[in-house]
């Protein structure tokens, strides 16, 4: 069963340094937070440990107290080291119930666990694990991945829904253009990278998110 103790945000914004045009993670988080943002990730794929480490950290102490919740994408000890509200795992990362023995058992239940599927045995297989939502797609072709999965459409992401009850997360070339249809397909939320931190003004391109998925 899921441990998920509150709504998942209909926006899932994802910074990942690699494409924030120059812009330090604390800039980019202070704008997604002045927007209303209320779930954010940290994603770094280039960094060192240290460096994910640090600069996770900087968010994390930006966060603090905003009412958002904070999720580390990956790595399972960085999130627990730091306290964040969660840890969002891809199917080469740890087991969804190793990362939860990782949180240790006074935590484990209150901690988000994410988990990124690319196929429908992938959601099934989510579905059984105490993951507390499941990231689907790429929904469309995306750029922010150096060797991105195939691409699984709308059909596949109305699929997905039918699969599981849990919350959904849509992943992979989500754009202001098209984010109310992939909800509309049956997602719960949207996880958004290229959209937001390519943007010239990041706080009000995540207005102009936050005002679509919710009416």
């Amino acid at each position: 069963m899921a441990s998920t103790q509150f709504p998942i945000a209909r926006l899932y914004a994802i910074i990942d340094p690699a494409q924030a045009g120059g812009r330090s993670v604390v800039e980019v988080a202070d704008a997604l937070l002045s927007a209303g943002v209320k779930l954010i990730q940290y994603r770094d794929k280039r960094g060192s440990s240290r460096e994910v480490y640090e600069n996770a950290r900087s968010i994390a102490a930006r966060i603090e107290g905003s009412g958002a919740l904070f999720v580390v994408n990956d790595r399972a000890d960085l999130a627990t080291a730091l306290d964040a509200d969660g840890v969002h795992l891809g199917q080469e990362d740890l087991p969804v119930e190793s990362a939860r023995q990782l949180f240790g058992s006074a935590r484990a239940r209150t901690k988000w666990i994410g988990t990124s599927t690319h196929t429908l045995v992938q959601v099934e297989e989510a579905d059984r694990s105490s993951a507390d939502y499941i990231a689907f797609g790429p929904v469309f072709a995306t750029g922010s991945k150096e060797r991105p999965d195939a691409v699984v459409g709308l059909d596949g992401l109305r699929r997905a829904r039918q699969t599981t009850k849990k919350p959904l997360v849509a992943i992979g070339g989500i754009t202001l253009d098209n984010a109310r249809e992939v909800i509309e397909a049956g997602a719960d939320s949207v996880a958004v990278i290229g959209d937001l931190l390519k943007h010239s003004d990041i706080a009000a391109r995540a207005r102009q998110f936050v005002r679509v998925l919710n009416t």
